[in-house]
């Protein structure tokens, strides 16, 4: 692994015990007090009830994935070649279905969604808590830092900014619904220089090359700005 720039060094490499882990699913946020009993609980504060954000494309919403809803339509994405390279997840409908149905049935630390913009489905994300992810054993994370993994459906879609300012969207929905959260990670594949770009482009920066079981990361981080207000 790359070495982390120095601006990293009050973070903590956490390998995570299962009273650590309960202590999260079970406590709420002290500075979440109108927030009600059900989005202390979760371990995202409820991405069901971000609601919708106006951005220059359009009006975009993370709505949680349904499986029977969505399946078809995210396995299809899935199966696009330029997709396919850094996803892994070709092939018929049930490995993208078993995929999100993994994150459903667990404890909340990972939320599948679809992005629509307009009312339109044509993005693919997953809001995660980097802290309690796999990812943790590989890089320094600090307590509710939370992860984004995307893929923007269609062809037409890519090339032309759009993932930029949905990746700004997102992050700026999760610093605001989340106010223990002080940074938003994201570990993009080295190769994929389009995603990375996208990254720097929305306010990332690159922190480190991060050696991740499958892939040879770039670790791209937007924090909390001074002063800046959940």
């Amino acid at each position: 692994m790359a070495s982390i720039d120095a601006s990293a060094d009050d973070t903590l490499d956490l390998h995570l015990p299962g009273e650590f882990v309960a202590l999260f699913r079970n406590a709420g946020d002290d500075r979440a007090g109108t927030r009600t009993a059900r989005a202390r609980a979760d371990l995202l504060d409820g991405v069901a009830d971000w609601g919708p954000s106006a951005t220059p494309a359009g009006v975009f919403h993370l709505v949680p994935v349904d499986v029977e809803r969505d399946a078809a339509l995210v396995a299809r994405w899935m199966n696009d070649p330029a997709v396919a390279a850094y996803w892994e997840l070709t092939g018929p409908q049930n490995v993208t279905a078993d995929h999100l149905r993994a994150q459903l049935a667990g404890d909340g630390r990972s939320v599948p969604c679809v992005g629509l913009l307009d009312g339109v489905p044509m993005s693919y994300w997953e809001i995660y808590r980097a802290d309690l992810d796999p990812l943790a054993r590989y890089c320094p994370v600090r307590p509710h830092d939370t992860g984004i993994h995307l893929l923007i459906g269609d062809d037409a879609d890519r090339g032309r900014g759009l993932g930029t300012e949905l990746i700004r969207t997102v992050a700026d929905l999760v610093l605001a619904e989340r106010p223990a959260c002080t940074r938003v990670l994201a570990e993009p594949d080295v190769r994929n220089r389009p995603s990375v770009a996208a990254f720097l482009g929305a306010g990332f920066r690159l922190a480190a090359e991060v050696e991740l079981p499958a892939k040879r990361a770039a670790l791209m981080i937007r924090e909390r700005a001074a002063g800046e207000s959940p």
